[in-house]
């Protein structure tokens, strides 16, 4: 064989470096936003927009201290609440602390539970903290998806989108938080049903004023801060809808509709009886299905629940 000509050694080497270096180059332009790796992203990188805060500008609460109902003096019954029920433990989470905070990692006995709140989309949910048996603690990315928070998960860094409970990037990548029941009411109702709870305390470790709400009048304008993929239509953007998946099948309850009820709607969705209950007076709303056993739920403004669900079964109340 005859020796490899200095041109043909050149050429080899170029054939054997130009992948590694295209690699290279690949890597270090992975897209990144307030530090996480987007390359993998389930969603396109333009649609994760940042929200302003950094990653843990917006400080999750890792040590929740808690009162009873009696001790606490600082809600006033009108106030907003998100009340959980978990293994013989109830617990209520002011809105007028999560809005300060997005996340609180907490335990219900020896179940770790996320409670989660996204001011913007004014969704409440609970998630089991665990993906594949491996436990998760949480914090806030400080980036949106459909204006919807984006939680992250600290020991992978991977991000979760809040409504939809699945990442959408990092090692867990496609997988699916359980969600367990919230009640999204108002502290009367859930001190009357519950005169037993527990009530989370401001008493954080974080200076905030817990009695202003950095978000005033957001809820009640029609303008958005940030865009969403699917625009809504037909009621008040942020019009409170009860948001509920049977078997992949998504509906939609606004409350206007179930203000012209008596307060009980039964429904067919996906083949399955269900049975919504409004609550007016406290704007609060919930499933069960025909055994009576409560169905995750979350109410949300409009404009949120179809930005993720634009395939979504309106219910129209008919006179």
């Amino acid at each position: 064989m005859s020796p490899i000509s200095k041109k043909d050694t050149l050429l080899l080497i170029t054939f054997l470096i130009a992948p590694l270096l295209l690699t290279s180059s690949m890597a270090a332009a992975a897209p990144t936003k307030n530090g996480f790796d987007l390359a993998d992203a389930l969603i396109a990188t333009e649609e994760v927009l940042p929200g302003g805060p950094p990653r843990d500008g917006i400080p999750a609460i890792d040590h929740p201290r808690f009162d009873s109902a009696a001790a606490t003096n600082f809600l006033r019954g009108e106030n907003r609440v998100l009340g959980v029920v978990r293994n013989g433990v109830k617990k209520a989470y002011p809105i007028s602390i999560m809005n300060w905070h997005e996340i609180v990692n907490d335990r219900f006995g020896n179940e770790a539970v996320a409670i989660t709140y996204c001011p913007l989309c004014g969704t409440g949910m609970a998630f089991l903290a665990q993906t594949a048996g491996s436990p998760l603690s949480f914090g806030v990315s400080g980036l949106l998806y459909n204006s919807d928070m984006l939680l992250y998960d600290r020991q992978t860094q991977s991000l979760w989108s809040q409504i939809t409970a699945q990442a959408i990037s990092g090692k867990h990548k496609g997988h699916r938080l359980a969600a367990i029941p919230v009640t999204h009411t108002t502290w009367s109702d859930w001190r009357q049903r519950h005169p037993d709870t527990l009530v989370l305390s401001q008493d954080t470790g974080f200076s905030r004023d817990y009695h202003r709400s950095p978000y005033a009048g957001y809820e009640t304008s029609r303008e958005l801060f940030f865009t969403v993929k699917f625009r809504a239509q037909g009621y008040h953007p942020k019009e409170r809808i009860l948001g509920l998946e049977v078997d992949g099948r998504h509906k939609a309850y606004p409350f206007a509709e179930l203000s012209k009820t008596t307060g009980t709607v039964r429904d067919r969705v996906a083949g399955k009886d269900i049975e919504i209950r409004y609550d007016a007076q406290h704007q609060t709303a919930a499933a069960v299905d025909e055994t009576g056993r409560e169905l995750v739920t979350v109410i949300a403004y409009w404009f949120a629940w179809y930005g993720f669900h634009p395939e979504t079964g309106i219910y129209i109340h008919e006179e």
